[in-house]
């Protein structure tokens, strides 16, 4: 089954063209089943990009998904037209009466500034506790996973002396964790980003395990013992040109200032940026990338979500009682 995406949405165009079955609004009105309720938190500056890498990655799933795309506040934005604001997202504030089986919240180019500096923290803060009343299951990635893990249990992110860019390799810790099913035991993973909450700190917090980490890049992948919570460290969303657009877009930015940013690792041709003029970089991550969402939505959501959405019926289902 697909996802149901609004008719004029340009991800539906983009993904119908890589042959991706995606449904429109006006065809899924016919479908006689209960749907997944997703909502995706777009934080990021260019949301069409980042609403086509994440919606590619939930096309995947046998289920049908319907999905709300929020944004946290109504303020205009350099890089997304306000049209395209204003036709297919909703603020969160005129969800949060909703219940949902999932949501997504995704990074945001914060990664240098602290938590309690950002403009919108206070109602970042609201968004994770509403989750835990309202959704079965929340994914958060990259700056979204610290800001969470910092938020829920006090973990401080340590900034690094370097901005982390490049494609790095994972070992799988848990065997039969059913997040990482059919994860090979080394797998690769994009990273970009200044930020990482240490091991031992994870370590510390009883009701979180480790799933997945890096001898370079640290921990990618880790869960609550109850599924409810999901933090993503990196970006299997990524498109094969994603960290070349950054990289090209940091070195025009730091030139200016007499920096050069460092070559993303393990990902150029030959280590060398000049051969993306000629052929785009080969992706070595998108397989992993898709089974980790499919899984999050079989095993995290599907399995564990009540028949009726409601927040009483989504907290029966968690404790059981």
């Amino acid at each position: 089954m697909p996802i149901k995406i609004p008719d004029q949405l340009p991800a539906l165009k983009i993904l119908g063209n890589e042959d991706i079955f995606v449904m429109s609004e006006h065809r899924a009105a016919n479908q006689d089943i209960r749907p997944m309720e997703m909502a995706i938190l777009n934080l990021m500056p260019n949301k069409i990009e980042t609403e086509v890498q994440i919606l590619r990655m939930l096309s995947n799933t046998p289920l049908q998904i319907n999905v709300d795309l929020v944004r946290i506040h109504a303020n205009p934005s350099k890089n997304t037209p306000t049209s395209h604001l204003e036709s297919f997202y909703r603020l969160f504030d005129d969800v949060k009466h909703k219940q949902y089986d999932g949501m997504i919240v995704t990074g945001a180019p914060l990664g240098l500034m602290n938590y309690k500096e950002v403009s919108y923290w206070n109602k970042i803060q609201e968004v994770f506790d509403w989750a835990q009343n309202n959704v079965v299951s929340t994914m958060y990635l990259c700056w979204a996973a610290h800001a969470a893990l910092y938020h829920h249990y006090g973990l401080e992110r340590q900034l690094r002396d370097a901005k982390l860019s490049g494609v790095y390799r994972h070992d799988k810790l848990r065997p039969h964790e059913k997040l990482t099913r059919g994860f090979d035991d080394e797998f690769w993973v994009p990273h970009s980003r200044y930020g990482e909450v240490l091991p031992e700190d994870y370590q510390s917090v009883e009701s979180l395990n480790i799933l997945a980490q890096s001898a370079e890049a640290g921990v990618y992948l880790s869960a609550s013992e109850d599924k409810r919570q999901v933090f993503v460290t990196g970006h299997p969303e990524y498109d094969p040109t994603t960290l070349d657009d950054e990289y090209r877009r940091d070195l025009a930015a730091d030139l200016s200032d007499g920096l050069t940013p460092a070559i993303p690792v393990n990902y150029y041709r030959d280590n060398n940026p000049d051969s993306a003029l000629e052929k785009p970089p080969a992706s070595k991550w998108r397989s992993h990338g898709s089974l980790l969402f499919n899984n999050w939505i079989n095993y995290y959501v599907y399995q564990i979500t009540p028949y009726q959405l409601d927040a009483e019926h989504i907290q029966t289902s968690i404790t059981g009682e």
